[in-house]
């Protein structure tokens, strides 16, 4: 999402006089909600933008003129990684590869090292230290709540090569040994799941609505939608209804790290 929309909106506000406060008690939303929209990061759903419409009596502009959903990664993610900052709880789930919060350095590497175009050094250097950046979330013993599901290929996938994977694994052990992350593992016996069609997280808020983003082959979504999340919070629910509990998945988890350690 472009800043213009925000703007735009953050200048009609003004224009009427109005802080921020006051125009989310008339429009019935929260003030944080007011400010994630002014500064680019959040897209209203229609029926916030025809209330705005109606404070700020500026007919139907707001609700006409919403930036399109189907926007591609680059334009998406800088946002989603603005929200996962701001959220109480986290849920991802992965299908290929172990969510990027909680990558280890070498595993990150490999993976951007796949990247086609390839990335240069100097590129890729950039890109770890941002992506480890986002796992200071967890340097909280508390917030935000993290759950993770994994389909069983992302165990099972060398990436890096097997000192990576035994790396990689351990630091998720560590993470769910204290506490600071729930891991599931989807397992391959259970077959076709809700979630298979690529990876989502889903981050929620203490005073404004959940959202969730999803990405497959070089496309990524921030979804707001009420209707949108709510679909995929009962995808996400169900998986995690069939998938392995705690104890079975980190004894998993330990076993295929030390399998990867004591490969030739």
């Amino acid at each position: 999402m472009t800043s213009t929309y925000g703007d735009w909106l953050k200048q009609q506000r003004e224009t009427a006089g109005l802080t921020q406060q006051e125009l989310a008690d008339a429009a019935v939303m929260t003030r944080s909600h007011i400010s994630h929209i002014e500064a680019g990061r959040r897209i209203p759903t229609k029926e916030d933008a025809r209330r705005l419409d109606r404070v700020l009596n500026t007919g139907n502009v707001l609700s006409s003129f919403l930036p399109a959903e189907d926007a591609a990664v680059a334009d998406y993610f800088e946002a989603a990684r603005l929200l996962e900052q701001q959220a109480v709880m986290i849920r991802e789930f992965a299908l290929s590869f172990v969510p990027g919060i909680l990558q280890t350095e070498r595993y990150a590497r490999a993976v951007l090292g796949t990247s086609f175009p390839p990335v240069g050094e100097q590129e890729c250097d950039r890109l770890v230290v941002t992506r480890l950046e986002r796992a200071k979330i967890l340097t909280d013993p508390v917030s935000p709540v993290v759950w993770v599901l994994l389909d069983e290929a992302v165990l099972r996938r060398v990436v890096g090569g097997p000192d990576v994977m035994a790396e990689q694994l351990r630091h998720l052990v560590h993470l769910v040994e204290s506490e600071r992350v729930r891991v599931h593992v989807v397992p391959f016996v259970l077959g076709s799941h809700p979630l298979m069609e690529g990876m989502l997280s889903i981050m929620s808020f203490e005073d404004q609505p959940p959202v969730a983003y999803s990405e497959g082959f070089h496309m990524g979504k921030l979804h707001d939608s009420p209707s949108v999340v709510r679909e995929l919070d009962h995808r996400y629910a169900l998986a995690l209804s069939d998938a392995m509990p705690l104890t079975e998945s980190l004894a998993l988890l330990r076993a295929t790290a030390k399998g990867y350690e004591h490969h030739d």
